[in-house]
């Protein structure tokens, strides 16, 4: 982990530009670190002597350090993340303050950060968007629940800006952005690089990846850079079938996929890159561990009892996720003689989701609790199929002035049309013969007890700009604003005996409003630079899917029912903080405390025996912390790096309904002082590099990295009085085999983790050969809840994946 590369900035005229000030509070603790030899004094002998090198980052839509960017931002390099082994964003995201991935399965990740969430979006809420922007350079991918987990391979570096990003990135930017920056083609170089790497996962099962890059520069005037990979992810989670046979490592999948991109300078000033992405995963299963399954549980008293192990679920049937990814872009840039440039960012996404789950224990809690038909009924496999067809169309226009000016600006428009088809299908093939039920309706066929399908269009149009004065050398200010227009349309079609039949019924919301950011700026010292910011960030509401009003209890009813809509969500952030280089420059500590308070928050709650979703607006909450990050070279073949993040995020307001006695209760622990769910009051990371010269020059080296995240909880019901334990014989269980106990308990906070990994091998000039051990201690990490039907269906916990070995080989050549 080296202190990364860059190039110069400046300031109009003199020192580095975007380097300067704090909050009142922030500035009295960080002037007293003036006083310190080395930190706030000027060393410009250090500067030189050293060599400094930092990172450079675009966040504010133009080139600038890390250290001399205004607000907390962090970047992992591409070869950073090759070295500590990182294969998915949720591993990037343990090594980096203030970031937060609940990592559902592949393809399906939830990012948060600085302890904003509202909790896990679910599967069947395509209407809810997301609270952290991602992005693969200029082109947005984020999709609230299936952020495309994207290979890391062939990037210049992972950029993790916190904070409200509205103002340059819009509504999905609430309190921060993830930004994947690749390599570009290289006009003046061939290029050919590789990496193969085979691993065992819990002792049994094989795993691994390959991918491959290659860059040929065509004629003098372009270039083409291709990128390939394939990766085989093992299985770990063992099935139990209704025969008591067990299926082995049922989550096992595959990704491949591959990226083109062709640059062409038909002048120095004029650069056209478009660009082909695609991805392909394919898995079976899902890392889920079964608590309690109401068809497999070792409380029943007239079915076989079933004694689920550590790494086991109870299934009656595979269960699969394909997600199919295109991304299509095309970037121009011209910049005029006066150093101004003008950028055009057009993209189109084609996305096809499709999930099909084991709903036969949902099925069969309503089919046999509910109902009370008999055994060979309720077990009918019943597989629930969840459908996402999505096509996005992004264009960017903007103007941004020279950045070597003293005003530096950036203006630009921002337009998007997102169609995103989705609908469920629950089969249970010979339901209506059996049952002598009616099954078929307007929409359902025979034997489709649940039926959806939700055409949605969401349309956004933005106007937005920022500029940077720089009032003296050492001063600057900085202020911005978004203007966005946004319209929701949507039609609902529900039908099936589970559902409350609904025929191509009309939704429609809208928003608009202004999202502003102003941050101050000043260079203390050459190594010394304070910051402070406040600044908006929004989400945009939607549209409730109606309930399953013919599976609601009566209360439920009640209590969920009449929420047609969800308000935008908004926040405002208020941070200090200062960024110091120091040891002669083998050393960098950044830090920044901030508050955030939100107004309605869009919080997802589970409607109990609905079966259903709801978001409802939480009127005000608040997250407060601090995070940080040191980076130490102590001497040249030894690199140190800690990050860490305290975030006190909890509820401001109490929601409550009132049944018809006019008793209050609270609503799924929407109680002033619950925590906000998702995201760990304290989470930290540590890594050490320690290399050692060889013949022929190579080098030999090894690394450790460990992480601790906190607790969590997945939902804010979760924190409901009572939720952790399942009345499962007044609750629907004892209609289905009887049950020799009244209650099910189980503890539904998350409990904290730590994971350690070690990576040892030899290194030359064109080459590295590495042997690895990841999840070091074997911790089995307990990553969200997964409930069904209000946990009287199924409890269970996505985990993490055992402990696993590996080897890397890596070759490249350039030329």
């Amino acid at each position: 982990m080296k202190l990364t590369q860059t190039v110069p900035t400046g300031r109009a005229g003199s020192a580095p530009p975007l380097k300067r000030s704090l909050l009142s509070g922030s500035i009295a603790f960080a002037l007293g670190f003036g006083a310190l030899p080395g930190w706030a004094q000027d060393d410009e002998d250090d500067e030189k002597e050293s060599g400094i090198e930092r990172m450079v980052v675009t966040a504010q839509k133009r080139e600038v350090t890390i250290q001399d960017t205004p607000f907390s931002i962090t970047a992992k390099s591409g070869e950073e993340l090759v070295r500590m082994g990182a294969q998915t964003l949720e591993e990037v995201s343990r090594n980096i303050a203030s970031f937060t991935v609940q990592n559902l399965g592949p393809g399906q990740s939830q990012v948060a950060m600085r302890g904003v969430s509202a909790g896990q979006i679910v599967r069947d809420q395509p209407g809810v968007k997301e609270q952290v922007g991602i992005y693969l350079d200029e082109s947005v991918i984020s999709l609230s629940l299936f952020t495309p987990d994207l290979e890391l391979i062939d990037l210049n570096r992972v950029e993790a800006l916190r904070g409200p990003q509205g103002t340059l990135f819009g509504s999905g930017s609430l309190s921060g952005t993830v930004r994947y920056i690749t390599n570009q083609p290289v006009l003046d170089s061939y290029e050919v690089n590789y990496l193969a790497e085979g691993s065992l996962v819990d002792n049994d099962a094989l795993g691994g990846r390959f991918n491959g890059v290659i860059n040929i520069p065509i004629g003098h005037k372009a270039a083409l850079r291709a990128v390939a990979y394939y990766t085989r992810f093992a299985g770990f989670i063992n099935a139990v079938r209704p025969d008591f046979s067990t299926d082995e490592d049922v989550n096992d999948g595959d990704r491949y996929g591959g990226r083109f991109a062709l640059r062409i300078e038909p002048t120095p000033n004029f650069v056209i890159t478009p660009r082909v992405v695609y991805q392909e995963i394919e898995t079976d299963g899902f890392a889920r561990r079964d608590a309690f399954n109401i068809l497999a549980n070792p409380f029943t008293t007239t079915r076989p009892a079933i004694e689920l192990g550590k790494q086991q679920q109870f299934t009656q049937f595979s269960e699969t996720f394909e997600d199919d990814f295109l991304l299509a872009d095309l970037n121009l840039e011209y910049t005029f003689a006066n150093n101004m440039s003008l950028t055009s960012v057009s993209s189109f996404t084609d996305r096809d989701i499709e999930q099909v789950r084991d709903a036969t224990a949902l099925t069969g809690s309503i089919t046999g609790g509910t109902i009370g038909l008999s055994e060979d009924i309720f077990t009918l496999d019943a597989p629930l199929i969840d459908k996402t067809d999505l096509q996005v169309f992004t264009q960017e226009l903007r103007l941004a002035s020279d950045p070597a000016a003293r005003l530096r600006w950036v203006f630009g428009g921002f337009y998007s049309d997102i169609e995103r088809d989705y609908g469920q299908d629950l089969i249970v093939t010979g339901f209506e013969e059996m049952s002598g039920i009616p099954t078929a309706g307007p929409l359902a066929p025979t034997d489709v007890l649940f039926f959806s399908r939700i055409p949605y269009d969401f349309e956004q149009l933005a106007f937005f700009g920022e500029a940077t004065y720089a009032i003296t050398d050492r001063f600057d200010l900085t202020a911005g604003v978004r203007y966005f227009d946004f319209e929701e349309t949507r039609e609902l079609n529900f039908d099936g005996i589970f559902a409350d039949t609904t025929v191509a019924e009309p939704g429609k919301t809208t928003s608009d409003g202004f999202s502003p950011r102003v941050m101050a700026s000043y260079e203390l010292s050459q190594n010394v630079t304070l910051n402070a910011q406040a600044s908006k960030g929004f989400r945009l509401g939607g549209i409730n899917d109606p309930l399953n009003v013919p599976l609601c209890s009566p209360q439920d009813l009640e209590t969920f029912g009449g929420r047609d809509s969800f308000e935008d969500e908004e926040l405002w952030n208020y941070e200090g903080g200062f960024k110091s280089v120091f040891m002669g420059g083998r050393a960098r500590f950044n830090v920044a405390a901030f508050w955030m308070e939100i107004d309605d928050l869009q919080a997802t709650l589970t409607a109990g025996t609905c079966s259903s979703r709801v978001v409802f607006n939480v009127p005000n909450s608040r997250s407060r912390g601090f995070d940080f990050e040191l980076d130490l070279q102590p001497i040249d073949n030894l690199s140190l790096g800690i990050a860490g993040t305290y975030a006190d995020s909890e509820l401001r307001s109490t929601v409550v309904s009132v049944d018809e006695q006019g008793n209050e209760s609270v609503v799924e622990g929407i109680e002033k002082g619950n925590r906000l769910p998702t995201v760990p009051e304290f989470q930290f990371s540590a890594n050490a590099e320690y290399s050692i010269p060889l013949a022929n020059g190579m080098e030999g080296f090894l690394r450790g990295d460990f992480q601790h995240v906190g607790s969590r909880f997945t939902q804010i019901g979760d924190q409901a009085d009572g939720f952790g334990m399942v009345p499962i014989r007044d609750g629907l269980a004892n209609n289905i085999g009887g049950v020799m106990q009244e209650f099910f308990t189980f503890d539904p906070e998350l409990s904290s983790y730590q994971l350690g990994n070690v990576r040892a091998g030899i290194r030359g000039e064109q080459f590295e050969l590495s042997l690895f051990v990841h999840n070091l201690w074997d911790e089995q990490a307990k990553l969200s809840l997964d409930q069904e039907r209000g946990r009287l269906a199924r409890v269970g916990f996505l985990i993490n994946q055992p402990r696993t070995f590996g080897v890397t080989f890596r070759r490249f050549f350039r030329r």
